[in-house]
């Protein structure tokens, strides 16, 4: 076995590839899902039926006590955590910076960057070797938006990610020299359903050819980078951004 896993958001998307690869590759997987349990258990079946191990945690990533039984139930039911997706997150609804409220505000921020610095946290109580740990590895889902700032559709939500580039960066230093590495992905214009869920369903379409690779990319893609970062192929790779974006 490769190790024990958690995927924040790991039902559909991004997060569902990196559980279905993490799973074919060796790891034990928790993924988190908000409320639909149907996708969680399908991603869960796929991993069993290649032999792998997983379970599916409901949990409301903008809550710090869901977080904490988060991390209790894996504890008791796959072993010490040795690797952590920080992929949970929300676009928000798209619109001018100058129309958003802070309630939106609020809730993106909590999801974003509030639930990875706490699983951070309780990630670091299990894997750091100064707590007793045999180390691990971090790897952040981020965004592009970060660098093209998401005007005219959601600053918002690229600032939360350029405060997760940040993290990622701070966290690496703060934790190499206790075992642990920490790096993010930085996905570009990636077929998910992000984009209907920010009220854009045409965006992928209107946008691609914008990309210099002249094509969206896929969570599969997204997924390889992510395993990569996490396997010793990368063992002198920490604190590093990885662009998965086809040029753009």
């Amino acid at each position: 076995m490769q190790g024990v896993m958690i995927v924040t958001g790991g039902s559909q998307g991004i997060g569902a590839a990196v559980a279905r690869l993490a799973g074919a590759r060796g790891y034990a997987v928790a993924l988190t899902y908000q409320s639909n349990a149907a996708l969680a258990d399908a991603v869960v079946a796929d991993i069993t039926a290649g032999g792998g191990r997983a379970i599916a945690i409901q949990a409301e990533m903008a809550e710090e006590a869901a977080i904490l039984r988060v991390f209790d139930q894996v504890d008791r039911a796959l072993g010490r955590l040795t690797a952590l997706v920080n992929n949970a997150g929300t676009p928000g609804p798209t619109g001018r910076l100058d129309t958003v409220t802070a309630e939106v505000l609020d809730r993106v921020l909590a999801i974003n960057v509030r639930a990875p610095f706490l699983t951070t946290r309780e990630a670091i109580a299990r894997m750091a070797t100064d707590r007793g740990g045999a180390g691990g590895a971090i790897v952040n889902v981020s965004s592009r938006a970060s660098e093209l700032g998401g005007a005219g559709e959601w600053v918002h939500y690229a600032a939360t990610k350029g405060a997760l580039d940040s993290l990622t960066v701070g966290a690496a230093k703060e934790l190499a020299l206790r075992g642990i590495r920490v790096n993010a992905v930085s996905p570009g214009l990636i077929e998910t359903d992000l984009h209907a869920r920010a009220g854009l369903p045409d965006r992928i379409a209107r946008m691609q050819g914008g990309v210099p690779m002249g094509r969206a990319g896929s969570a599969a893609e997204v997924a390889e980078a992510v395993l990569w970062l996490l396997s010793d192929q990368a063992s002198y790779i920490t604190g590093s951004i990885i662009p998965v974006s086809g040029g753009r």
